[in-house]
């Protein structure tokens, strides 16, 4: 069996997208998907994206981890996603589903740029979820140097620290220990974060089961939910990552949050799937 792809990525967040609309899934093993993502006997990406057929929309988004695990959301690749399909379809928003639910997608008028609806956050500590009743606005993982800790969920789960210099932060050391902390019985991502002003934010980012990445849409999305929950910016403001900006509105009449930014296509491939 041969299988085209299409490499894509949102600020450096990178994606090796399957389109399995007309092929069986189940070819994409968790062995086969640990190996394609690997950057040096694969394609090499942060996640592994499978388009699958849906009545609910135009097209089912899978994520997968670099390590095989599945991932609720994803904003980068629903930007990325939306693109092609956009194109494909010759329409300016697309639909995407996902096993959090729907995601919108909309081509920006802006040139290169598109926005995604990624629906309303949650924080209860049952949502996180947390293994234990928490406030989540306050969590209880000290860490040498660290100010307050806030858990959200935008459709997978976030912890988010707020720190006074994000570049000091040892992200490789710090963002493992956090995302197997016992607290978190589905693991989390853990985003540090420097407010810059109030319509401005630096964040880094450890994303779970891919490590360190240069930008997340999702985590991107929690921290502005964190920092208004805090108290400390805007409702929109523009979120700086490792491989560009991301501009977060979290919309107080509809409690959705809209995440607007770019999406380029690296290269398109083809590979042949062993079935023996």
């Amino acid at each position: 069996m041969t299988l085209s792809f299409i490499k894509m990525h949102g600020l450096g967040n990178d994606f090796a997208i399957f389109d399995m609309r007309e092929n069986d899934p189940s070819v994409l093993t968790t062995e086969r998907i640990q190996l394609l993502a690997d950057r040096k006997f694969g394609i090499g990406c942060d996640q592994f994206i499978v388009l699958e057929t849906t009545d609910k929309a135009d097209v089912f988004m899978r994520i997968f981890n670099t390590d095989g695990s599945q991932a609720e959301a994803c904003g980068n690749a629903a930007r990325c996603v939306g693109a092609l399909l956009c194109e494909e379809l010759g329409k300016d928003e697309v639909v995407l589903d996902t096993i959090a639910g729907l995601r919108y997608a909309k081509k920006d008028a802006q040139d290169g740029l598109f926005t995604v609806n990624m629906g309303e956050p949650r924080w209860d500590w049952e949502d996180i979820p947390l293994s234990e009743p928490q406030d989540t606005s306050s969590l209880a993982l000290p860490l040498a140097g660290m100010q307050q800790a806030l858990a959200v969920n935008v459709g997978n789960p976030h912890v988010v620290f707020f720190v006074d210099n994000v570049t000091q932060i040892p992200l490789e050391e710090w963002g493992p220990a956090v995302e197997n902390h016992a607290l978190f019985p589905e693991r989390t991502n853990v985003e540090f974060v420097e407010i810059l002003s109030r319509k401005e934010m630096r964040m880094r980012v450890w994303e779970r089961g891919a490590g360190v990445t240069r930008a997340c849409g999702s985590g991107a999305c929690a921290s502005l939910v964190a920092a208004v929950r805090a108290g400390k910016t805007s409702r929109k403001a523009d979120v700086v990552l490792d491989g560009g900006t991301l501009s977060i509105h979290w919309d107080e009449d509809s409690n959705a949050i809209f995440m607007t930014g770019p999406v380029a296509e690296v290269f398109r491939g083809e590979l042949s799937i062993d079935m023996s």
